[in-house]
């Protein structure tokens, strides 16, 4: 198989969480040194793909100065990423069938490599799903997806799978791995802190 390019790939922002240890606020507005998280996620993910999409439950009114389409999970109450990736695989290939791979970015890892989609779709030579690692560690968010698989991907959620691994494992996976704390997560106020010093 052929590496897809940039043009091949869109790319979908998930912030369709509760947050919950951030006390509930919006993950994708808090503020880090000035930029909202998701302000910093559209520029790193941005060059990386053809188009980019947001999966959000949130009022879509509140994200219309970033200028992207907003998709809200259509399946369940809050499924998890696995939902939000579904949304993102069903809208394009219903509106963009010409775009035949999607890439997944969490809006709370603003570090995340400058060239992951690319290394991702290197992986893809002799795989169907490419997923980043750190370290040995899986990081099934930062994921790249066939738009074919979405099918099978509301299927899989109808039957009651959750986590994003339970649901590639199915399938040939490649596990890319990157330096250390390429995919620093803020889930807690300290974390937010601590991101502040990296900057």
């Amino acid at each position: 198989m052929t590496a897809p390019q940039t043009f091949d790939i869109a790319g979908l922002i998930l912030a369709g969480g509760r947050a919950t240890r951030m006390g509930g606020r919006n993950k994708a507005e808090i503020e880090l040194a000035g930029q909202t998280l998701l302000a910093r996620t559209i520029v790193r993910a941005r060059p990386q793909v053809g188009r980019l999409l947001l999966n959000a439950n949130h009022d879509p009114g509140q994200f219309a100065r970033y200028g992207l389409p907003v998709l809200a999970d259509t399946l369940g109450d809050h499924w998890g990423p696995l939902a939000g990736i579904l949304a993102g695989l069903e809208h394009l290939r219903d509106t963009w069938p010409q775009i035949a791979w999607m890439a997944s970015f969490p809006t709370d890892s603003p570090f995340f490599p400058e060239d992951l989609v690319a290394r991702l779709a290197e992986a893809l030579a002799s795989h169907e799903i490419a997923m980043a690692a750190s370290r040995g560690r899986p990081e099934p968010v930062f994921g790249l997806w066939p738009i074919s698989l979405a099918g099978d991907l509301r299927g899989a959620l109808s039957d009651g799978v959750r986590k994003v691994e339970d649901f590639a494992k199915a399938y040939r996976l490649a596990r890319v791995d990157f330096p250390a704390d390429s995919f620093f997560n803020i889930n807690a106020p300290e974390d937010l802190q601590q991101a502040a010093k990296r900057i």
